[in-house]
């Protein structure tokens, strides 16, 4: 299952976790490229469930949106937060070299909307 939602705090959560669909995949790009077209700043909230991997021709599009969307991705998300079984600080450090905003690797969805409420920009 994945979904994309956004909430009155400005966190925008996306979701990959079971149960898990045929479509996910698509479903996942579609979201990053949603995530793309953003225009307001907003901070990220990323739940994965840890028992899906990209396909490689998926593997090659997500990284293909991470290279177009670098710099208005970077300028408007203010933190991300990762939320995933298994997830280990080398995995957070790579996304850290991407990316110029905090990245937190978090245990549960509570710890990391603090990180996340942590980061807001001043209204």
């Amino acid at each position: 299952m994945v979904s994309l939602d956004s909430d009155a705090d400005g966190i925008v959560t996306l979701r990959f976790a079971p149960p898990y669909a045929d479509n996910d995949e698509r479903a996942y790009l579609d979201a990053l490229a949603e995530l793309g077209r953003r225009e307001e700043p907003f901070l990220l909230l990323t739940v994965f469930g840890g028992g899906r991997k990209l396909s490689q021709a998926g593997e090659r599009e997500q990284a293909i949106w991470f290279k177009r969307t670098r710099a208005q991705f970077g300028a408007l998300c203010g933190a991300c937060a990762i939320v995933r079984p298994g997830a280990t600080e080398a995995m957070a450090d790579v996304f850290r070299r991407l990316w110029p905003f905090p990245i937190s690797l978090e245990t549960d969805e509570a710890a990391a909307r603090a990180f996340l409420l942590k980061h807001r920009r001043a209204a």
